[in-house]
């Protein structure tokens, strides 16, 4: 019978985490280790914490490692410390709430870690006020017969809008096969209104690059060579791996802040728990000013309004994951 690998204490700022079967194998590809996993998160510390700040949090843990089951958690894992925060969350769909995580230090972060997680989740909002988004969200998610260059090629795309809109986006890998790009927006709007901006402008990508680009409602009418740009992700409880979150994947790879300036030259796979804390000392937080480039989305509640003139029918609304 294997033995257990004894525990270890952490140290985080003023907080002391206690982690657990550290040695355990959480990605057999590479051997690493929940330890790892905790000296990655550790690595990259003050981009975590700001890509969670204040937010709802879904955990993905996988409390075997990788080869074992997945648990996709909303509510905070019993046993946290008080120190711990959390915001409660409504779903009207089943009348219920859920305490989720609510990181504002990187303790909260390594603790989560040690229960498990490897993936982080953040909602568009934040506690001050979860009905209301700051965060437009845009994901790039390439089709199964869909390759990288058309990625790339779509997100310049985006690019030249956003520049047109005078809006500043910030890119990331997702850390599987596509890209995502942020862009900060005051808290003005509800779901509903960010989601139709975002499919404003979805839509208006797709006219621009429509070989490239599909903003098809169900997966089995999409052309499975283009990029989905989807703008569901904007939907009220619908996440998406926060930057610099570590992905479920055998290489442990990581969702990753990039310059546009890298966009031809990177790929997914380039950047894991392996690789990014390097870039992150050398180069820093991508995408630590966002904060200071919040975009009206007026123009794009107004491209939705043409929209709705010229008959584009909105489609329904998706349901949550709760």
């Amino acid at each position: 019978m294997a033995t257990k690998s004894p525990s270890v204490e952490i140290e985080v700022d003023n907080r002391v985490v206690r982690v657990s079967n550290p040695d355990r194998v959480y990605f057999p590809q590479s051997g690493a280790t929940k330890l790892d996993l905790v000296d990655y998160y550790l690595a990259v510390g003050p981009g975590i914490v700001h890509a969670l700040w204040e937010r709802p949090c879904m955990l993905h843990r996988f409390p075997k490692g990788l080869d074992g089951a997945k648990v996709h958690q909303k509510r905070l894992p019993a046993g946290a410390p008080d120190w711990v925060e959390t915001v409660e969350l409504f779903f009207p769909r089943w009348s219920r709430t859920a305490d989720e995580l609510c990181v504002t230090e990187l303790g909260a972060v390594i603790w989560a870690v040690q229960m498990s997680t490897v993936e982080f989740h953040p909602w568009n909002s934040r506690r001050a006020d979860t009905e209301r988004p700051d965060e437009w969200r845009i994901d790039l998610d390439p089709g199964a017969e869909c390759d990288y260059a058309t990625v790339r090629r779509v997100a310049h795309v985006v690019h030249e809008v956003l520049d047109g809109l005078g809006a500043v986006g910030y890119p990331k890998t997702s850390g599987s096969k596509g890209l995502h790009i942020y862009v900060r927006v005051p808290p003005d709007h509800g779901f509903k209104d960010v989601r139709r901006a975002a499919l404003a402008f979805a839509r208006e990508v797709e006219r621009r690059a429509p070989q490239d680009v599909t903003t098809t409602w169900w997966k089995k009418d999409r052309d499975p060579r283009a990029v989905f740009v989807d703008y569901n992700q904007n939907a009220r409880d619908h996440t998406i791996a926060a930057a610099y979150s570590v992905r479920g994947l055998p290489d442990a790879r990581v969702s990753t802040p990039i310059d546009w300036s890298e966009v031809d030259e990177c790929d997914p796979r380039d950047f894991t728990i392996f690789t990014v804390p390097e870039r992150f000392a050398r180069l820093g937080d991508l995408h630590a000013d966002i904060d200071d480039h919040a975009f009206d989305l007026a123009p794009l509640l107004g491209w939705a309004e043409r929209d709705a003139r010229d008959g584009q029918e909105e489609p329904e609304e998706p349901g949550g994951d709760d």
